[in-house]
Parts: structure tokens; C-alpha cells; sequence
């Protein structure tokens, strides 16, 4: 890399040929990126991490993990202990959680991102900046498609993520489960109930990208198998697909029946 440019407006977003944007660099300068030869911060263009609106909660893309984990949630927010859930099962040292950024561990779609669990299981939607000065939104679960790969085009730019009141505010389960005590998730799973009684079941970690199903009420066990059944389950060395698909299973019962109780 030659160059380093802080970004002050939206004009500085746009990328050179090389160009990458950088946040909390913690992926980006852990391992060689050939072909990037710029870099352009995203970090000074000041973003607030965390805001409360009208709609919600929205959450900059440079928010870091800690700066997320460290919001002092409405107390009508039901749902919030999925965030400190989500957050420990990255793993990550106080260094890394105060550098990371929730926009770059989604925008890395590692099947295992922990934030990419906790947005599509709270039915978060991204707002991405267009290189033409626009904008468009994409559900989180739709946005990851598999393991490395979003649907951002290039010079595409996350900005925040819109998190709706509905979902903070329903009552919510997560189980996580890895090979070994400190190891990356093999299976992470999301349910919520809400106020109109819709429930949501998201797994994450033991697929390549986010899977969703919303029941009109708690479903029975029967639906819950069906869902699960024919799913493509991710094959890599923190588990085998068969492994993954029985402890899915197994974590998903439990979820709803934890929202249904």
C-alpha cells in the first residue's frame, strides 16, 4: 500500500483504481491484500457510532464492537442481550472489540460474523452509499450471500444500519456453539417473538450465508425440522456439515421455545 487518504466528505469516498475503504482495519492489515494500493479512513468522517430515532436505533458503520456493546439500551428494549451475546462470540480481545467495526466484520461476511448475526436477527437493513451520490437499503440477511461475498457493486459504501423498534422491542433467544471453548462459532441462532406474535428464527455460522423463517405464531416442531431441513450446511475445519445440522437443530428448538415461553 502507497498511499493513505482521509475521507472528510462524501466526494472523498470515491475510490481510485486499488483504493479500499478502511474503518477498524483489524482484518484488513492482518494479512497481505494484493492489488490494494490506497487506502481511504472512513473513521474521520465522524459518523455517530450509535443513535436513537424515530424508527429505531441506527448503528454508523464505524461503530466498533465496544462503542455497540457499551450503549445504554431504552429499557423497553427486550431483545438487548442479544448484542452482549453476539459480541462474545467473536472472541475478541478489549483491543480488538475497541478497533472493529460492526460495518467491516459484515462487510467481510465471514458465515461465523457475529454482527452480521445479531443485525438479521433484529431484521436490521443497511444503508449503503451508491457511488453516484445515492443510496439504497438491503436487509442484512439478503445483503451477506455467502462466505466472503455481499451484494455491495464496487464503490459502494456501508453507512449505518437501520435496527427497527419492533425487533428491539420483542422478546428474543440466542444460542451459540463452537468445537471448542474459545473457538469460532460453528452454529449461532436468533429467535424473536413479536408483539404481534410473528416469530423469527435466523441461523447464521452453520450456513454460508444468513437463513431466515418467520412463523405467524410459535411453530411446532414439526415446521421447526421441516425449515431446517435441505439446508445448505457450511463444511469447513470449526465443523462438519452433518455435525452442524444437528446442533442447529437442536439450538433452534431451544431458542423458541425460550421466545414461546
Amino acid at each position: 500500500m502507497s498511499s493513505l487518504r482521509a475521507a472528510r466528505t462524501r466526494a472523498d469516498l470515491r475510490l481510485a483504481p486499488g483504493e479500499r475503504p478502511l474503518a477498524g482495519g483489524t482484518w484488513l492489515f492482518s494479512e497481505p491484500q494484493p492489488g490494494v494500493t490506497g487506502l481511504v479512513d472512513l473513521m474521520s468522517l465522524g459518523w455517530e457510532p450509535v443513535a436513537r430515532t424515530a424508527a429505531g436505533l441506527r448503528v454508523a458503520a464505524t461503530c466498533t464492537v465496544e462503542q455497540l456493546a457499551s450503549h445504554a439500551p431504552d429499557p423497553a428494549w427486550s431483545a438487548w442481550p442479544v448484542v452482549a451475546a453476539c459480541v462474545d462470540a467473536l472472541l475478541m480481545s478489549f483491543k480488538v472489540q475497541g478497533q472493529a467495526t460492526v460495518g467491516g466484520n459484515v462487510a467481510l461476511a465471514l458465515p461465523a460474523g457475529a454482527m452480521t448475526s445479531l443485525l438479521a436477527g433484529l431484521d436490521a437493513v443497511a444503508v449503503v452509499w451508491t457511488p453516484d451520490g445515492g443510496e439504497r437499503c438491503e436487509a442484512v440477511a439478503d445483503l451477506v450471500v455467502g462466505p466472503g461475498r455481499t451484494t455491495l457493486e464496487p464503490g459502494e459504501v456501508l453507512r449505518a444500519f437501520d435496527v427497527p423498534a419492533h425487533a428491539l422491542q420483542a422478546r428474543a433467544a440466542v444460542r451459540q456453539v463452537a468445537l471448542t471453548a474459545v473457538g469460532r462459532s460453528s452454529s449461532l441462532v436468533v429467535a424473536r417473538r413479536d408483539a404481534d406474535g410473528t416469530v423469527t428464527l435466523t441461523v447464521t455460522a452453520a450456513t454460508p450465508r444468513p437463513v431466515q423463517h418467520r412463523f405467524a405464531c410459535p411453530p411446532t416442531s414439526a415446521q421447526v425440522d421441516g425449515v431446517l431441513t435441505g439446508l445448505e450446511w457450511y463444511d469447513d475445519l470449526h465443523g462438519a456439515p452433518d455435525w452442524r445440522r444437528a446442533v442447529t437443530t437442536l439450538l433452534a428448538h431451544e431458542v423458541l421455545a425460550e421466545v414461546a415461553a
